[in-house]
């Protein structure tokens, strides 16, 4: 089974996207950075996806995973690696 695509909302000046990447990054998982700093076309497509207008909203396929928190809490579970996996 493929890994499923990672896609991340981000803006550059913003520490908890640069803390979210750095992990995916560590973990050698490929992902989309859509960055909404100064787009609000792609700021209301993030918010329309995510239901929330804080940045990073990360995605693993189509299931929101939330934001840096969340997906360090994914991490330590080890629920991160299952679903990178596509298990």
């Amino acid at each position: 089974m493929s890994s499923p695509q990672i896609t991340i909302y981000t803006s550059p000046w913003c520490g908890y996207c640069r803390r979210a990447k750095k992990l995916l990054q560590d973990k050698n998982l490929v992902f989309t950075e859509i960055d909404v700093g100064g787009d609000g076309d792609l700021r209301d497509q993030m918010m329309a996806r995510s239901g929330r207008d804080t940045v990073p909203q990360i995605f693993i396929g189509e299931q929101h995973v939330g934001g840096c928190d969340e997906l360090y809490a994914l991490d330590r579970s080890g629920e991160l690696d299952r679903i990178t996996r596509g298990d």
